[in-house]
C-alpha cells in the first residue's frame, strides 16, 4: 500500500494486513518469510519488519534492493528484492511466520531455541552486532526496549557497512541514539578521506571491547549478518574477550 525510496536502492516497503484492524502478531525478536514464485521458481527469503504490534493494520518492511548488473559476483541480482521493488501498489505476497531462535521476553529477558530447547538468557546489557540489512532485528528488539520507560537495559550496538551511504535506517538509529539507554558505533569498509569519526575496517576484538558490554552476569551479545562476518569477525573475538557461548546469540 506504501513505497518510499529511502536510498537509491533502499526501500521501505509498507504491506496492509486483512483489515484495518489487525495487528501483526509477530514475536519480538521473530522474523518471516515472504514467499514468491519467480520465473517458474519458488523463492523464500526472511525479512524482519521495522514496524511492531503498536502498528495496527499494516507491517513496514526496510529492504535493500540488489539490482541486476552491478555487482560482478551477482549479476542477477537478488531475486525477491527485485521483485519487490517490481510490485505497484495493491499487489499482495503470500508471507509466513513467525520463525526465529530468539525471542524478546521484556526486561532483559530472553527466550533461545537451541536444538529444540529453549533456554533463558538474562541481557540487561545487550550488545548487537550488525552488518547490512541485520540492522532490522536489532531495531525490532531495540524499539520494544525504549518504548518501556520502566526498562533500564542498556544497548550497544556496532554497525558494519561497506560505506556509511550503506548504513540503513540511520534516522531511526539516530532517534533511538536520544536514549540515554542506547549507544551506536558504526564501522565501514570504506570511508570518505574527512568527515568520518568512527571506525574503518573489520569488526575486531579492539572495536568489540571499546563497543560492546564487558562480559559477565547480565552480559550478552546478539549478532546478526553475512555468515563470514558473523563466523570470522563477530564469534572468535567474543569468545577472545571472555563471552561465553550461552551469552553469544546468532540471529
Amino acid at each position: 500500500v506504501k513505497k518510499e525510496e529511502i536510498s537509491h536502492d533502499t526501500r521501505l516497503f509498507r504491506f496492509a494486513l486483512p483489515s484495518e484492524d489487525h495487528i501483526l502478531g509477530l514475536p519480538i525478536g521473530n522474523h518471516l518469510s515472504l514467499i514468491a514464485t519467480i520465473n517458474d521458481e519458488l523463492v523464500v527469503r526472511s525479512y524482519t519488519p521495522v514496524s511492531s504490534d503498536d502498528d495496527i493494520g499494516y507491517m513496514d518492511l526496510v529492504v535493500k534492493v540488489y539490482f541486476k548488473n552491478v555487482h560482478p559476483k551477482f549479476p542477477a541480482g537478488g531475486k525477491m528484492t527485485q521483485r519487490l521493488e517490481e510490485m505497484k501498489i495493491g499487489d499482495s505476497i503470500d508471507v509466513r511466520g513467525p520463525k526465529g531462535k530468539i525471542h524478546h521476553v521484556g526486561n532483559g529477558k530472553y527466550e533461545v531455541l537451541k536444538k529444540g530447547q529453549v533456554t533463558r538468557v538474562l541481557g540487561h546489557k545487550i550488545g548487537m552486532i550488525a552488518g547490512g540489512s541485520g540492522i532490522t532485528p536489532m531495531l525490532q528488539i531495540a524499539a520494544d526496549i525504549l518504548k518501556n520507560p520502566a526498562d533500564g537495559s542498556q544497548i550497544f550496538l556496532l554497525y558494519a557497512n561497506q560505506t556509511p551511504e550503506d548504513i540503513l535506517c540511520k534516522d531511526i538509529i539516530d532517534k533511538m541514539d536520544m536514549d540515554d539507554r542506547f549507544n551506536v558505533w558504526y564501522t565501514v569498509d570504506r570511508a570518505p578521506e574527512t568527515g568520518w569519526e568512527y571506525s574503518v575496517g573489520f569488526v575486531d576484538t579492539a572495536m568489540i571491547s571499546k563497543h560492546m558490554p564487558t562480559p559477565g552476569p547480565g552480559a550478552a551479545v546478539m549478532m546478526c549478518g553475512p555468515p563470514p562476518m558473523i563466523k570470522f569477525a563477530c564469534l572468535p573475538n567474543l569468545e577472545k574477550v571472555g563471552f561465553a557461548e550461552d551469552e553469544m546469540l546468532v540471529f
